[in-house]
Formats: structure tokens, C-alpha cells, sequence
């Protein structure tokens, strides 16, 4: 062999050389995490597992329930265990999932399945006993930052001319059944009725309302305290939606901050206690209003409805709705890191949590 072809055949096996070996490393960054391969294409419908139903109320699910409720097609729920191996997603309900000592399915993991960790409650309100990482593909939760997100309520487009407020016989309320003195909440209350008469009902008061006298009871008030129990992003519930935009009263909020709200909502539709230097310059505020300075607060309702999220089938049928467009090579490599990873709550994260980190 001349040393023409004996350097051009070197030079063509170390080519080969490096191809293999770049193939091979690809090959290996692209190995599947857990449920990161990708679902095939047919025109079967998406199947949802509901692992465990929400806080062990049954739901009824017909065949086409996500269609005749919610207009979203090409998806099916299903609560039977048994259709692991066929479910294109699985959604486990953090608070049965804890209470069961952390029970997921056994046997292999079918290829291209997507796992749905999912909680409504804020960190604070969740017990954390046991390692979740690399299990989860996505987050079905109140946090704008979830791939499902799943809001307590919401503004919608809707034209409206006005809106009866002549019927308000009280000043503030506050509807509480879980009250705790070491709350920010309790700590507020406390020193806000020194100077204005709060009437006060639900179990910590011992003056329960029927579900059905509640949002009645409320729109005979002009405003209504709408205390989260624990402070963090985005965690905004039914205190103010249900209890203060539904009963037509004016929310005076306490969780997140002023933009935190402002995200979802119009900046003239509440009263954030961080607005005033203490609780004696709100109750000022509030009890010396006048007629005109109280209907500003709800111009909003011209161009805007309030629609409740309260069921959690269409919950679960939001999944297919933004399944298309959701990552299908992500993998939460610490969960728990993630839920407790905001500003808000950055100082309470439990000791031994790192951030959260995702893959892909």
C-alpha cells in the first residue's frame, strides 16, 4: 500500500471513528426519562387515570364527559386501575397518594405514559414524606407555571350594563372554618376589629352557614375579608372568587401581592391590605367610603363575568385540551423542590430540599 492510500485509509477509519461515537452519545443523552417517549398517533381518544378520585368523592365519568360538559374532544377519563397499561397520562391527587403511603402502580411503566402530580392546597397545607422525584412528567395545580393550570376562578369576556349594590345592610364579614392564632390571617383580624366591627361566621365562630346561605349571607355585606390561610404565588381561591366576586361584595385581600392579583384580575376590583400602613388606616378607609368611591369598584363587572372552577372532571379534561402543546420529554427531577420554589416561600422550604430542576 502506498503512503498516499495508507494515510487516506487511516484518515477514513478515524472518520468512521468519530461518527459511531458521535451517534453513540447522542443515543445516550436521548435515552427516554420515565414517560418521555412519545404516544403514537391514532385517532383513538386521549385516556385520562384518575389514580385516585380527589379527596375520595366517586365522580360519575360517561364515556364522553369531557365532549357534553366542557366541548373538549378526543378524551376519555377513567377511574379504573386496571387501564394502566392503555392510559396515555395517569393523574396522582397529592393528598390520597400521601394518605395511602405513596401507592403507585406496579409493573412496568408503559413507554410515552405521562405522569400528573396534582393539588389545589398550597405548600403549607401539604404534608411531604417521601422522596418524588423522577416520577413526575407535569404539574396540575393552581401555579400559572403548571403545564395544567388549573385557576379557583376566572375573569371571562362579558357584557354587562350593571349591577345591583343598594341591598347592603353590613360593612365586612368574614366567613372562617379553619383558624389558627399563629396565622397572618388570625394576627390581622385580631387587631382590624379594634376598629371595625367584623361579623363573623363558619365553624371557628361558631356560626356555621348552610352551603347554600353562603353566598347569600355575604352579598348583604359591602366587603368581605378574603384571607388566604398561607401566603404564596398565585394561591388566590375561592375566598376571593366564590365568597366575595360571586357574592357581589368587595374582596379586601390578604395573600400574595398587589401584581400577584393583578395577574388575573382588574386592579380596581379589590382592596389589598398591603395598599394601607396598618390595619387602623383600612377600617378608616373602609367605614368612611362614600357611595360613588364604593360603585368604582365594580365597573369591572361591564366587561367582565367570573367563572368558578369547581369540578374536577373538567380539571382532568383540561389535560387533553393542552396535551399537544405540552413538553413530552420533561421529567421533574425534584418535586418537591419546585412546589416550595417561589419567593414567597423560599425561606420555609423543609431542610435537605434543593430547587427543582426539569429535563427538556
Amino acid at each position: 500500500m502506498s503512503p498516499l492510500r495508507r494515510v487516506c485509509y487511516w484518515l477514513a477509519l478515524g472518520f468512521l471513528f468519530v461518527m459511531v461515537s458521535l451517534f453513540w452519545n447522542i443515543r445516550s443523552i436521548l435515552l427516554p426519562l420515565p414517560g418521555s417517549g412519545e404516544v403514537d398517533a391514532s385517532s383513538d381518544p386521549l385516556t385520562i387515570l384518575i389514580w385516585h378520585s380527589p379527596f375520595h368523592k366517586p365522580m360519575e365519568i360517561p364515556g364522553n364527559v369531557c365532549q357534553d360538559l366542557y366541548d373538549i374532544s378526543g378524551c376519555r377519563l377513567t377511574t379504573n386501575q386496571n387501564e394502566f397499561n392503555r392510559a396515555d397520562a395517569v393523574v396522582f391527587h397529592h393528598k390520597e397518594l400521601q394518605e395511602k403511603g405513596y401507592e403507585f402502580p406496579t409493573g412496568e411503566r408503559p413507554s410515552g405514559q405521562k405522569w400528573i402530580w396534582a393539588s389545589l392546597e398550597s405548600p403549607t397545607n401539604m404534608n411531604f414524606n417521601k422522596n418524588l422525584n423522577n416520577l413526575f412528567n407535569w404539574t396540575l395545580s393552581y401555579r400559572e407555571e403548571s403545564e395544567i393550570f388549573v385557576p379557583y376562578g376566572a375573569m371571562v369576556p362579558h357584557s354587562s350594563t350593571s349591577h345591583d349594590i343598594s341591598n347592603k345592610t353590613g360593612l365586612v364579614t368574614w366567613v372562617v372554618s379553619h383558624y389558627g392564632r399563629s396565622q397572618v390571617r388570625a394576627q390581622f383580624v385580631k387587631e382590624f376589629s379594634r376598629h371595625l366591627k367584623v361579623d363573623i361566621y363558619g365553624r371557628a365562630s361558631n356560626k356555621t352557614l348552610c352551603p347554600s346561605c353562603l353566598v347569600p349571607t355575604i352579598a348583604r355585606y359591602k366587603f368581605y375579608l378574603a384571607l388566604e390561610n398561607s401566603v404564596h404565588t398565585d394561591y388566590i381561591t375561592e375566598k376571593l372568587w366564590r365568597n366575595s366576586f360571586v357574592a357581589g361584595a368587595v374582596p379586601v385581600v390578604l395573600g400574595p401581592s398587589r401584581s400577584n392579583y393583578e395577574k388575573f384580575i382588574p386592579s380596581d376590583s379589590f382592596i389589598h391590605i398591603s395598599d394601607f400602613p396598618s390595619p387602623k388606616h383600612l377600617a378608616d378607609f373602609l367605614s368612611s367610603m362614600s357611595g360613588q368611591q364604593y360603585s368604582q369598584y365594580f365597573r369591572w363587572r361591564e366587561r367582565y363575568a367570573v367563572k368558578i372552577y369547581n369540578d374536577w372532571r373538567e380539571r382532568f379534561c383540561l389535560i387533553c385540551a393542552k396535551y399537544p402543546m405540552l413538553p413530552k420529554r420533561k421529567i421533574y427531577l425534584d418535586l418537591i423542590g419546585w412546589i416550595w420554589n417561589e419567593p414567597l416561600a423560599k425561606q420555609s422550604i423543609p431542610n435537605g430540599h434543593r430547587r427543582a430542576q426539569t429535563q427538556g
